[in-house]
């Protein structure tokens, strides 16, 4: 490419632009794009995960409809009707695609064992009965029931509780019921990170 013809690019790159933003260019040509992009795709409404403010989301997969076919999620974007964010979204959401696709996303429990160096993948429910036996072992080891004083405080300090941040009222008051039932004092939320 020469001097003359960059500049041939550069200005009709320009006027397309200018045209486009003063709203000259055919709406219905690019909402056609649009539809034929999303045509045979399922829509999915969604919260972001990644703070407390709660956007929504329109999640779009494609794939067989049938029982054992694999759904991919190839584009997601922000709700207009949603009143929290009324279609916008951070860079963290803009980012949400790539997070879903990553192939470092972990899809499955895994457990490394005392003194080894490699993960091993066990079943969910070996994960569950495993948080659940070193969470009550640690509660048994570390629940103070009183104080010096004598007063009744059930109290368990050694652990602490992370929770969804972008939950509604009634989850988290659900959430912080089983936390203090527990005895713990440490809540916290992802909305801090």
């Amino acid at each position: 490419m020469n001097r003359r013809q960059f500049f041939k690019l550069c200005a009709s790159s320009t006027a397309t632009s200018a045209i486009a933003g003063l709203g000259l260019m055919p709406s219905s040509a690019m909402a056609d794009v649009r539809e034929y992009k999303l045509l045979r795709a399922k829509e999915t409404r969604n919260n972001c995960c990644y703070c407390s403010v709660g956007c929504g989301l329109l999640m779009y997969s494609h794939g067989s409809t049938g029982k054992n076919a694999e759904k991919a999620i190839f584009h997601i974007e922000g709700d207009s009707d949603n009143p929290v964010n009324r279609g916008a979204l951070c860079p963290k959401g803009a980012g949400l695609v790539d997070y879903v696709n990553s192939p470092n996303r972990n899809q499955f429990p895994e457990v490394r064992e005392p003194g080894s160096d490699k993960w091993k993948r066990i079943s969910w429910d070996d994960a569950f009965n495993r948080i659940a036996r070193h969470m009550k072992d640690d509660r048994d080891a570390n629940f103070i029931e009183k104080n010096d004083e004598g007063q009744t405080v059930n109290r368990w300090l050694s652990a602490g509780m992370m929770t969804s941040s972008a939950q509604p009222n009634e989850g988290a008051f659900i959430t912080h019921k089983f936390a203090r039932s527990l005895g713990l004092v440490a809540i916290d939320t992802i909305a801090r990170n």
